[in-house]
């Protein structure tokens, strides 16, 4: 286990063109990687498609060629969504060891289990395999990232305990978003014993500049602390918590990270407070002020069985989401709906949920807002 909690995950490095994530500006990487390793980190994070696949490169070429092989720890994944048939998985796994230059992967993860991959990964027989790798030394811990429920991870980790851990997506303002389920997929798996990795602590940066009352409450605590900081140690501060990644584009946001994260303390009780009357500010300032009384679907079961305060949960989230590379608010969305919830655009408009709703939300007119930004396919 890292002796640090902080992660560098590779897939916001430094580009020397925005139009082209695989052109990579190794002068500023070499330079973060250097400083990441010499202030006593050790854990980085890469996947197979990160920066149009050029990220396991780049982790071999600024970081396994320049330095010691045991300064460093190196952890990979499985591109569980990218899966065609079994002979996949040796072909990229063996690809996976020749890029990296890794020798043997100490953290090595399926990536993405939800209930689309986790049926692929059944079918195909990814996780005996994975575990052959592990018994031959080529793998230290196997673990897999996650985005579905709570229920489906506790599904997971039941019929899977060998699992080493569990990566999780956790930030102060998902942590009770009923869509996402940050609290209730971090207590599944530490009532698992699972250790948990920390995805997406500032949320694609969306915690990384806040409205002008939410930074005054972080201010007057604590002036030097930067806002991404609070998000971060928010995140490092709970329980069983390994590694708290963090995709750093910049020296000057590996010089902020690493700064606190050296010597890190968790979290006053005081400092939590702050947290959550932040993200109180944050939630109040949503398109759709739904209060998640769930009145309009308990109290009178939508017959469409579209789980609307749940969507809405996802859609506000997905309009502060300042992340260009991906959403996960859309693949929660789309996971609900696999897992047999009626879709937004699937509304019939029987108006029998705003005859409950205490907000008086005009329910049937904001649904097709949600399909329209929430059904549509990801790269």
């Amino acid at each position: 286990m890292p002796d640090k909690k902080l992660g560098f995950g590779l897939m916001r490095l430094p580009v020397l063109s925005s139009e082209d994530r695989g052109r990579i500006d190794y002068d500023k990487l070499y330079r973060m990687a250097d400083t990441f390793l010499s202030r006593g980190f050790t854990y980085f994070d890469t996947a197979w498609m990160y920066h149009n696949f050029q990220s396991e490169p780049a982790l071999k070429r600024a970081v396994i060629d320049r330095h010691p092989r045991d300064a460093f720890t190196v952890a990979t994944k499985m591109p569980t969504m990218m899966l065609t048939s079994p002979e996949d998985q040796e072909h990229i796994f063996v690809q996976q060891l020749q890029k990296t230059g890794a020798g043997a992967f100490d953290y090595y993860l399926l990536h993405d289990l939800n209930v689309v991959t986790y049926k692929t990964v059944t079918d195909y027989g990814t996780i005996p395999y994975l575990e052959a790798q592990k018994a031959a030394g080529r793998i230290r811990k196997l673990g897999f990232s996650f985005h579905d429920s709570a229920s489906f991870l506790d599904q997971i980790l039941t019929e899977h305990p060998d699992m080493d851990f569990v990566q999780l997506q956790i930030n102060y303002l998902d942590w009770d978003n009923p869509g996402i389920q940050s609290r209730k997929c971090y207590e599944t798996a530490r009532a698992h014993g699972k250790p948990v990795i920390i995805m997406e602590p500032v949320k694609g940066g969306t915690l990384a500049s806040l409205p002008p009352e939410a930074e005054l409450i972080f201010r007057s605590i604590h002036p030097d602390w930067s806002a991404a900081s609070w998000a971060i140690r928010f995140a490092a501060s709970l329980e069983g918590v390994m590694v708290v990644l963090s995709g750093m584009s910049t020296i000057e946001q590996l010089e902020d990270n690493t700064s606190y994260m050296q010597t890190f303390t968790p979290l006053t009780d005081t400092e939590l407070q702050a947290v959550f009357r932040v993200r109180d500010i944050l939630l109040n300032t949503t398109e759709i002020p739904c209060t998640g009384c769930r009145y309009c679907v308990e109290a009178n079961a939508c017959p469409m069985n579209i789980p609307i305060p749940d969507f809405f949960a996802l859609y506000n989230a997905e309009k502060k989401d300042t992340n260009d590379l991906w959403s996960p608010q859309i693949e929660y969305y789309l996971n609900m709906v696999t897992h047999g919830a009626g879709k937004a655009s699937d509304c019939i408009r029987c108006r029998g949920c705003e005859a409950m709703c205490p907000q008086r939300l005009p329910i049937t007119d904001l649904l097709p807002k949600v399909a329209e930004t929430m059904e549509v396919e990801q790269d």
